[in-house]
């Protein structure tokens, strides 16, 4: 902790010092600076002066200000801070953490928030999420999901990129037209980050791989656009005993909610739509259109609603389903409770079989 007889504390937050100490810097983190100072002069007689430390000289200079009179040596801050330190290739020792370097500093303003922090950041990094199409809702989810440090994504997804995918889906670029949407995706989520591993599946979700693509993850994200998956995604989340995070949009409107069945009490979407709209009731977005920037809102709240479950912070948006109306920008939650009719996501009547969705929802 000494050079020569000098001493030197490390004002900074504990998020900050993960990073990266001054190598023999002794951190004044979670208590105050009056306590530390006494603890270094005590343990340590014979110094000269203390030096302070921060990230860039500011609060250091701002603290020596403050405390010079209080202390029996001479207070000095280090100019330039941490930065100018490293710069000169002073030596600098790492804190003990199970995040890597690289992640301590991508992550620096999660480890900021006292809801996350280092714990939290190590249960985003341990995380498997299932994301089903790469598509306008999918593409925000899997960006932010990515970005948030989520330590394996999958993605599902059977289509090619197309034009017309363009004025939404921003995983995509112009270059991978007539490319598989799955591995455009890993490329474009590869490129946000390379400390996450990102898994592309070319395949639709059906009856016959749907658990082998659940199973493994902790939630999943439905980004799909279309009834039989919907309900495929509904009824193999409470078999398996997952979560389902769901986005629809359709012109200048959307809608979120969050499906957590299995104990008899929340709802599934079996409960909120028992039966699918009638064939043209509910026209897709190539019929219908949709404003681009719409799914970006929805997939960006998806992500939200994600990001808390796998944190386990904030309050769920099971048992509602939130609307959102670009036109007016106004949001409304409708509550939604358990269809006590509903033999789906009732415990004593487990799935024991997937039935035929382009059946039950009269697609041809």
């Amino acid at each position: 902790m000494r050079r020569g007889r000098l001493a030197i504390i490390d004002v900074r937050k504990r998020h900050e010092q993960l990073t990266g100490m001054a190598s023999g810097s002794r951190s004044s983190a979670g208590r105050s600076l009056a306590e530390t100072l006494d603890e270094v002069l005590a343990d340590h007689t014979g110094i000269d002066s203390i030096a302070l430390i921060c990230e860039r000289g500011n609060r250091s200079a701002r603290a020596c200000a403050a405390f010079d009179e209080r202390c029996r040596v001479p207070l000095l801050s280090v100019q330039g801070g941490m930065q100018a330190w490293a710069a000169q290739d002073l030596p600098v020792t790492l804190p003990p953490s199970e995040l890597s370097l690289s992640e301590r500093q991508r992550y620096l303003r999660h480890l900021a928030l006292a809801d996350i922090g280092e714990a939290g950041q190590l249960r985003l990094k341990r995380a498997r999420v299932l994301v089903v199409g790469a598509g306008g809702l999918g593409s925000p989810c899997a960006m932010y999901l990515a970005a948030a440090g989520i330590g394996q994504l999958d993605i599902v997804d059977a289509d090619t990129v197309e034009l017309s995918n363009l004025q939404r889906q921003l995983l995509h670029a112009e270059r991978q037209v007539g490319d598989p949407k799955a591995d455009s995706a890993r490329a474009r989520l590869a490129g946000i980050n390379s400390d996450i591993e990102i898994r592309a599946h070319r395949c639709r979700l059906q009856r016959d791989n749907v658990e082998d693509l659940l199973e493994p993850c902790s939630l999943v994200i439905d980004g799909s656009d279309n009834f039989p998956t919907r309900y495929l995604i509904n009824d193999a989340c409470i078999r398996l005993g997952r979560t389902m995070v769901y986005g629809a949009v359709e012109r200048f409107t959307g809608q979120l909610g969050v499906f957590r069945p299995g104990d008899g009490v929340q709802p599934c979407y079996r409960c909120l739509f028992p039966r699918p709209p009638a064939p043209g009731d509910a026209p897709d977005c190539a019929e219908a259109g949709v404003l681009g920037v719409l799914p970006g809102v929805i997939g960006t709240l998806q992500a939200v609603e994600a990001l808390k479950l796998v944190l386990g912070i904030g309050t769920e948006l099971t048992g509602s389903l939130l609307h959102y109306d670009a036109l007016s920008s106004a949001f409304r939650h409708t509550r939604v409770a358990r269809d006590p009719a509903c033999r789906w996501c009732d415990p004593a009547w487990p799935i024991e079989r997937y039935p035929d969705y382009e059946k039950f929802c009269a697609v041809t």
